[in-house]
C-alpha cells in the first residue's frame, strides 16, 4: 500500500512536468505580438520613453557609439555611450544594416526578440528541475501523499509565459533597450547553476556583471546553490522526518534510504564553489582581454571603468528614470554628494543582502530574486525591463507563494503608478502644467510597491517554511 501511494506521488510529479499547457502556442503567439511591434513602429514610439531607455540602454545612444568608433573616434566621447565595448562589437554594425524599407534598428530588435524567447526556454527549464525538488521535498517531509493532492501548479511554464507575456518585457524588445540581453545573461548564470553547469553558470554571472554591475550581488545564491542544492524547506524538517520514519519503522528501505540521502548532503560542497570561482576568474580575464583590445586605441581598460562602472555608481547623469535617485542628486549640494553616494551604495551591500543570505541560505533561487528585486529598485538607472526579470522569477515560486498578503493592493498600486508615469512626463515635459514633482512622486509610489511587493513574498516564502515545520512537528507527535 506504501509503494502504491509513492508511485501515484511519482507520477503525480511527472505528470505535473510534462503538462504543457499550450507553452509553445503562446510562445509563439508572443514572438508574432513582438515582430508586429517592430515592423510597424511608428505608432509606437518607445525609444524615447524613460521608463523603457537608460543612458546604459539606449539603443540610440549604442548607434551612436558606433558612429564614432567608425570615425576613428572613442566610442565614449561625449559622454553618450555608458556601455560595455562588447556588447558595441556585437550590435553596432547592426545598427548600421537596413532591411529592405525599414528601420536600420530592426535588426537589433529581432535579437532581442530571440532573446527573449531562449530566456524563457531557460526559465522553463529552471521551473521544471524546482518544481521537481518542491514535489520530492513534499514527499520526503509526508505532506504530499495521495493523488488528491493536486493543487501544485507548473511553476516553469507560469514563469515563461509570465517573461514573455508581460508588459515590461514587451516594452524593453521593441522600445530599442539591450535590457533583454542583460536579462538574458542573468538568466544564463542561474540556469547553468540549478543545472550544474559551472562554466555556463561563471560565463552568465560575469556577463551580467560586466553589462550592468549590479547583478554581482548574485555570487551570493549562486554560491549557495553550487554548494547546497536547490531551494528546499529548512534542514530541520527532513531531520525530523528522518527521526520520525526510524522510530515508528514506518517507511520501506527504498523511502528511508532516500530521506537519508537527503540528510546526507548537509556538508557544503567547497570544491564545486571553488570550480565555480576558478571559472569566474578565467572568464573574468577573457573579457577583459577583448575589452583591452576593442578600446587599445581609446584609452584601454582605464577608459571603460571610467565611462561605465564609474559612471553607474557616480550617477553622473540626471536624466529622469523611474528611478528614485535623479532627482534626489540634481537637488543634493555638492559638498554633500559624495556622502550621499557612499550612503546610497553601501545601503544594498549592508543592509539588505547580509541579512537576507543568512535567512535565505536554504532557498538560493529565492535569494536571486529578492537580490535583483532590491538592485532593480535602488539601482541608479533603473527601467522596466528590470522590474520584467525578477516578476518572472517569483512566478517560479507560485506554488510557495500563493498565500502572499495584500497581493491584490499592490498589483493595482502597481499597476496604476506605471500608467501614470508616462501621463506625469507628458504633464512635465511636453505640457508644461506640471513640473519634476509630479514625475518623481510618481517613480517614489512605484518604488514603495516594488518594496511592499518584495517584503510580502518574503514574508509569504517564511511562512510557508514555517507552516512546513508545524505540519512536520505534528506528524511526528503523532
Amino acid at each position: 500500500m506504501k509503494e502504491e501511494k509513492k508511485d501515484v506521488g511519482g507520477d503525480m510529479a511527472e505528470k505535473e512536468l510534462q503538462t504543457p499547457y499550450g507553452f509553445w502556442i503562446w510562445a509563439t503567439a508572443s514572438a508574432i505580438l513582438r515582430l508586429f511591434f517592430i515592423f510597424f513602429p511608428e505608432y509606437f514610439k518607445l525609444s524615447s520613453r524613460p521608463e523603457v531607455s537608460t543612458p546604459l540602454t539606449s539603443l540610440r545612444r549604442l548607434a551612436e557609439a558606433y558612429w564614432l568608433k567608425q570615425s576613428s573616434m572613442s566610442p565614449y566621447a561625449g559622454s553618450m555611450y555608458h556601455g560595455s565595448p562588447l556588447l558595441l562589437s556585437i550590435l553596432g554594425p547592426l545598427t548600421s544594416q537596413r532591411i529592405k524599407g525599414h528601420s536600420s534598428h530592426q535588426l537589433c530588435s529581432l535579437v532581442f526578440v530571440i532573446a527573449d524567447i531562449l530566456s524563457a526556454v531557460l526559465l522553463r527549464a529552471i521551473g521544471q528541475k524546482l518544481l521537481k525538488t518542491y514535489i520530492m521535498n513534499l514527499k520526503q517531509l509526508g505532506v504530499l501523499r495521495s493523488s488528491q493532492d493536486r493543487g501544485i501548479l507548473p511553476c516553469g511554464d507560469i514563469a515563461a509565459l509570465v517573461y514573455l507575456w508581460n508588459p515590461f518585457t514587451i516594452l524593453s524588445c521593441v522600445g530599442l533597450s539591450t535590457s533583454p540581453i542583460e536579462n538574458f545573461a542573468v538568466i544564463v548564470s542561474l540556469y547553468g547553476a540549478v543545472t550544474r553547469k559551472i562554466p555556463l553558470a561563471a560565463f552568465g554571472f560575469i556577463m551580467a556583471t560586466h553589462l550592468s554591475l549590479y547583478p554581482a550581488s548574485l555570487v551570493v545564491p549562486l554560491i549557495f546553490l553550487l554548494g547546497s542544492g536547490l531551494d528546499a524547506p529548512p534542514i530541520k524538517n527532513f531531520l525530523q522526518t528522518r527521526d520520525r520514519g526510524v522510530e515508528n519503522g514506518s517507511t520501506s528501505d527504498v523511502s528511508k534510504q532516500d530521506k537519508l540521502t537527503r540528510t546526507t548532503q548537509l556538508p557544503f560542497l567547497w570544491r564545486t564553489v571553488l570550480h565555480f570561482v576558478f571559472w569566474v576568474l578565467v572568464w573574468s580575464i577573457y573579457v577583459l582581454v577583448l575589452c583591452s583590445l576593442s578600446l587599445k586605441q581609446y584609452g584601454g581598460l582605464e577608459e571603460m571603468f571610467k565611462r561605465t562602472y564609474r559612471f553607474i555608481l557616480s550617477i553622473e547623469d540626471l536624466s529622469p528614470t523611474i528611478g528614485v535617485f535623479w532627482y534626489l542628486f540634481a537637488e543634493v549640494f555638492d559638498f554633500a554628494r559624495s556622502y550621499v553616494l557612499i550612503v546610497f551604495n553601501l545601503y544594498i551591500l549592508l543592509t539588505s543582502l547580509p541579512p537576507l543570505a543568512f535567512r535565505l541560505k536554504h532557498r538560493p533561487c529565492f535569494l536571486a530574486f529578492v537580490y535583483l528585486a532590491i538592485s532593480s529598485i535602488l539601482k541608479s538607472y533603473p527601467s522596466v525591463g528590470d522590474a520584467a526579470l525578477y516578476l518572472s522569477l517569483w512566478a517560479l515560486f507560485v506554488n510557495e507563494l500563493s498565500d502572499i498578503d495584500h497581493l491584490f493592493f499592490i498589483l493595482c498600486g502597481s499597476i496604476g503608478f506605471s500608467l501614470l508615469s508616462p501621463v506625469m512626463h507628458n504633464i512635465w515635459i511636453w505640457r508644461g502644467t506640471g513640473n519634476a514633482n509630479f514625475y518623481y512622486a510618481n517613480a517614489m509610489g512605484y518604488a514603495c510597491f516594488q518594496f511592499m511587493f518584495v517584503g510580502e513574498s518574503v514574508n509569504a516564502m517564511l511562512d510557508h517554511d514555517q507552516a512546513l515545520n508545524k505540519a512536520t512537528a505534528k506528524m511526528t507527535k503523532n
